[in-house]
C-alpha cells in the first residue's frame, strides 16, 4: 500500500483508532489506580580488607582487589535464609523468608566494592526498617560467620561499613501513573492503528474508485450517492431535478459521451454484478437525463427475470419486449412516451421461460439494429452478470456494457467476476459506475467534487445537444 492508503485508513477508521487510544488510557489509569503503591528503600554498604599498620603498598593493593572480586559472592549472601532469618525475628514480619527475599535485591556496580540492598515494600517505614537490618545482619554473618579465621580470638579481616543508611521513601516508587498512562496511549493507538489495517485489509468490498482500479483497468463513468429514499422516488431526476444526486446523474449522462469514441451505435448496456446494486433505477435516471438534452432515448427493460422499469417508470408492462421478439406485437405499438421529451420506454413484457435465448436471438440483434437506427442513445437495463448471461449476450449485441456496483456491498471478487464475465464472450466494458456512496467520509461523494466545484466533470448540455444534431444530421 502506498502513503495516500495508509492516510486513507486513518480518515476512514479514526473513530476506531480513537476508540481503541481512550480504552488504553483507561485501561492504564485503572491499572494505575488499582495498583497498590510501592515504596523503594536502599542501604548502601561498603566492604574493605584490614591490613596492617606496617602493610606495603602492594599488600593494600591486594586487599582491594580481593574485596572486589568478594563482593560479588556477597551480593548472593544477601538473599539467603541465615540472613533473612534473623530480620524477620528481629522486625516481627509475619511473612516467609521466601516472600522477604522477593522484596529484597542486592547490587554491586562494576569494578567497586560497594553492595546496594534496595527493599520494596508497601509501608515505606518498614522499607526502610528491613533495608537497614537486612544490611546490618548480613554485615554480621558476612564478618563473624563466612569469613572468621579459624582459631579462638582470630579476627576476620574482612570489613563491611554502612556508608548510607536506607530512609523512608517520600513518594512511591510504583505505579508510575504519567508512564503508565503514556504507555497505555501508544499500545492502545498502536491497536487501533492495526486493527484499522487489518479491517481494511480483510475488506474485499467496493467502497471507492480506488477499489475498483484494482479489479479493471476501466474508467469510473461516475459516482452516485446514497439516498435512503431511492426505493421510494427511484427517478430523482424527475422528482428532484435541483438535488445533489440528480446532479450526478447528469455528471453520467456527460461522461458517456466520452465512451464511445469509435463512433459504434449508441446503445448502452447497464447490469450489475449482483441484485440490488442499482442498475435499474440507475438505467431509468440516465435515460431521463439524456432526454433533457432534447436527444431522443429508448429505455428498454432487457430483465425478463425480475423486471423494474414499468414499474418505475409508471408504465403498463404487461406487453412488451418479449412479445416484439417473439412476434406477437409490433414495436410501434409497444413502445410507450415517458415525460415531455423524446424518451420512450420499451418494457419487458411478460416474463418467458427462456429469457436467454430470446435476449440472445437474431430476432434481438434486429429489434437493436432498429432502435439504434430510429433513436439517438439506446439504454437497456439487464440482469445480473454473476446470476444469468443475459447481460453478457445483450452487451455484446450492443455497443457495450456500463458495470453499476454498490458501495460497501459488492465485493472485489463480484466485480471481477463479472468482468470475466463479460470478457468470455467478447463484449466490452466501457466504465464503472459506483452506487450508494457515502455522504461523508473518506469515500464520501460531494457535490461540489462533480458538479459545480470541479467544470472539468460539469454536465455541458450545451456539447451533448450538438452531438444529438451531429446525430439526427447523419
Amino acid at each position: 500500500m502506498e502513503l495516500r492508503d495508509y492516510l486513507r485508513i486513518l480518515h476512514k477508521n479514526w473513530i476506531l483508532i480513537v476508540a481503541c487510544t481512550l480504552l488504553g488510557v483507561a485501561a492504564a489509569s485503572g491499572f494505575s489506580i488499582a495498583s497498590t503503591p510501592k515504596y523503594v528503600s536502599s542501604t548502601e554498604l561498603y566492604v574493605s580488607v584490614r591490613s596492617g599498620t606496617d602493610s606495603t603498598t602492594s599488600e593494600a593493593a591486594q586487599g582491594t582487589t580481593f574485596a572486589r572480586q568478594a563482593v560479588t559472592s556477597y551480593v548472593s549472601v544477601v538473599n539467603s535464609a541465615r540472613v533473612l532469618e534473623p530480620v524477620i525475628a528481629e522486625l516481627g514480619l509475619d511473612i516467609t523468608v521466601q516472600q522477604l527475599a522477593s522484596r529484597v535485591t542486592a547490587s554491586s556496580p562494576l569494578n567497586t566494592v560497594l553492595i546496594e540492598i534496595t527493599v520494596t515494600d508497601d509501608d515505606p517505614a518498614r522499607a526502610a526498617a528491613i533495608a537497614n537490618s537486612v544490611g546490618t545482619n548480613f554485615s554480621d554473618i558476612v564478618v563473624n560467620v563466612l569469613e572468621k579465621p579459624e582459631g579462638e580470638g582470630a579476627v576476620s579481616l574482612v570489613k563491611i561499613e554502612t556508608v548510607q543508611p536506607a530512609v523512608a521513601a517520600t513518594k512511591p516508587a510504583s505505579p508510575n501513573v504519567p508512564l503508565n498512562i503514556a504507555l497505555g496511549f501508544l499500545v492502545g493507538l498502536a491497536v487501533g492503528i492495526g486493527v484499522a489495517v487489518l479491517r481494511t485489509v480483510l475488506d474485499t468490498r467496493i467502497h471507492s474508485s480506488h477499489d475498483v482500479e484494482l479489479v479493471t483497468d476501466k474508467p469510473m463513468l461516475g459516482g452516485i450517492s446514497f439516498d435512503p429514499d431511492a426505493k421510494r422516488r427511484p427517478l430523482v431526476v424527475h422528482v428532484d431535478p435541483r438535488s445533489p444526486r440528480a446532479e450526478s446523474f447528469r455528471t453520467l449522462r456527460t461522461n458517456l459521451q466520452f465512451v464511445n469514441v469509435d463512433g459504434g451505435p449508441p446503445s448502452f448496456v447497464i447490469t450489475s454484478s449482483v441484485p440490488g446494486e442499482g442498475k435499474s433505477t440507475t438505467a431509468a435516471n440516465i435515460a431521463i437525463s439524456l432526454a433533457e438534452t432534447g436527444a431522443k432515448v429508448a429505455l428498454v427493460d432487457g430483465d425478463l427475470r425480475l423486471p423494474r422499469v414499468a414499474e418505475y417508470m409508471g408504465i403498463e408492462g404487461a406487453v412488451g419486449l418479449t412479445d416484439v421478439l417473439i412476434g406477437r406485437a409490433e414495436l410501434t405499438d409497444v413502445m410507450q412516451k415517458w415525460g415531455r421529451g423524446q424518451l420512450f420506454v420499451l418494457p419487458s413484457g411478460r416474463i418467458p421461460p427462456n429469457p436467454s435465448e430470446l435476449l440472445g436471438s437474431g430476432n434481438m440483434a434486429r429489434l437493436l439494429e432498429t432502435l439504434t437506427s430510429k433513436f439517438d442513445y439506446v439504454i437497456i437495463d439487464a440482469p445480473p452478470l454473476l446470476l444469468v448471461t443475459d447481460a453478457a449476450l445483450l452487451s455484446k449485441l450492443a455497443g457495450g456494457a456500463i458495470l453499476v456496483a454498490a458501495s460497501g456491498r459488492t465485493k472485489r471478487a463480484e466485480m471481477s467476476g463479472a468482468v470475466r464475465a463479460l470478457d468470455h464472450v467478447g463484449s466490452r466494458l466501457l466504465g464503472v459506475v459506483i452506487t450508494m456512496l457515502p455522504t461523508k467520509g473518506p469515500d464520501a461523494y460531494g457535490y461540489g467534487t462533480y458538479t459545480y466545484g470541479d467544470t472539468r466533470l460539469e454536465p455541458d448540455v450545451e456539447e451533448l445537444s450538438k452531438n444529438v444534431r451531429r446525430r439526427r444530421g447523419k
